[in-house]
């Protein structure tokens, strides 16, 4: 036999090996993702059922196995109780052969869940959570934070508005770990474009009764009053500020709004209102065809979240399908080699630290009179680049 048809066959033998050990490289004969987030609680309509929704979209799309083995679905609520929530990820990873899991709303229950699957080698998608710890100080070579970060939402809502004037700031703060960093990023921004922050209260997550946090807002004299909040809080501080008159005397910012809050509030209250977010279900014909389909399904329309989590999961899956692996290493370095571009993450790119940088949206809540159906909220006024919306990467979360 000559040299080179020795080297041909040689070449030919390894290619079929790895095709049949990529067979084997599946571990357990099954990929598994548990989606865990709050099902019932006051983040509920913003990822909750309809992130398993999205998730089970995701691997239906994707066509049900990958790599010639079935794509399971596990699902819990974490209560927006950290202990639980990390609880139920370990049982997931020991008992269960959890390989990713995703949804992850409550920043700190996404910091227990995110320690768990760090020490046990397995990835977490982060698609709900706001904080940016997740790709600073707690970073992880095993998680990517997909949907947003309280960086893109200050950048996005806050420096606009001080640049115009809007100078006196008074935060009405959730107390956990998100809202003291959305509160921390947005003040930052605030000092940083000569604007200053006059005051802030914090108030328990699931706050029903927000006036005498109102109150104090008001007698602050601030030009702003920044809902640093989300989900059932922030829907319940905007209607006693719009009670008490504080959106007569001053503008209230809401730093991180859903499309089922907005939805929620009755368009004399909150119209007007601009804000920022990762995604809306109505900015083209490929958001509104997924949007149908995820409608039809779950009863409602997308959060930015929701879409978030069908586009890291549909990341992952081909991520699996191209490495030849379901190895987390393997995975993780796939996943940020290759650029995602799907509906959702538009001119992406998953950085080294985890961050998916994309295109974020400056929005404005419209007036009854502009809208032609319930689901007709925003009005999309400009696209904020990635490069614009996110901070740097730092050079210790620069994991390969």
């Amino acid at each position: 036999m000559k040299p080179d048809q020795r080297s041909v066959l040689a070449v030919a033998l390894a290619a079929l090996l790895a095709s049949s050990g990529t067979q084997a490289s599946v571990s357990d004969d099954q990929v598994k993702i548990g989606v865990l987030a709050d099902m019932g609680g006051v983040y509920a309509d913003v990822c909750g059922p309809g992130c398993v929704t999205a998730v089970e979209m995701a691997v239906e799309d994707f066509g049900g196995s990958v790599l010639g083995k079935p794509i399971t679905i596990v699902s819990a609520d974490d209560q927006n109780k950290p202990d639980v929530g990390s609880a139920k990820v370990r049982e997931w990873v020991e008992d269960d052969q959890v390989d990713m899991v995703t949804g992850l709303v409550s920043s700190a229950v996404t910091g227990a869940a995110t320690q768990v699957l760090t020490a046990k080698k397995k990835i977490a998608l982060i698609t709900g959570s706001a904080s940016n710890a997740f790709t600073t100080k707690a970073c992880s070579p095993y998680t990517a934070h997909w949907t947003y970060n309280v960086v893109a939402l200050a950048n996005g809502t806050v420096k606009p508005m001080v640049q115009s004037g809007k100078k006196k700031w008074f935060f009405i703060t959730a107390d956990y770990a998100f809202g003291h960093a959305l509160e921390g990023v947005a003040s930052k921004v605030v000092n940083g474009n000569g604007g200053e922050v006059v005051g802030a209260v914090r108030a328990p997550l699931g706050t029903t009764d927000f006036s005498s946090y109102v109150l104090q807002a008001q007698a602050s004299g601030a030009d702003v009053v920044a809902l640093a909040n989300a989900g059932g809080d922030f829907v319940n501080a905007l209607k006693t500020a719009a009670e008490f008159g504080l959106t007569e005397t001053a503008d209230v910012a809401g730093l991180l709004v859903f499309t089922a809050n907005a939805q929620a509030l009755d368009p004399s209250i909150a119209a007007g209102m601009k804000l920022t977010t990762g995604f809306y279900w109505d900015m083209d014909e490929e958001t509104r065809a997924w949007s149908a389909r995820f409608k039809a399904r779950h009863g409602s329309i997308p959060s930015m979240v929701h879409a978030g989590v069908y586009s890291a999961t549909h990341h992952y899956l081909n991520s699996i399908k191209a490495s030849g692996s379901d190895d987390s290493d393997i995975v993780m370095k796939q996943m940020k080699s290759t650029q995602p571009s799907d509906f959702f993450a538009r001119k992406a790119t998953l950085r080294a630290d985890g961050r998916l940088i994309h295109d974020m949206y400056q929005v404005r809540i419209k007036k009854s009179s502009e809208r032609q159906s319930r689901d007709d909220i925003y009005a999309v006024e400009k696209v904020v680049s990635g490069e614009q919306a996110y901070a740097p990467m730092l050079s210790q979360c620069a994991f390969r």
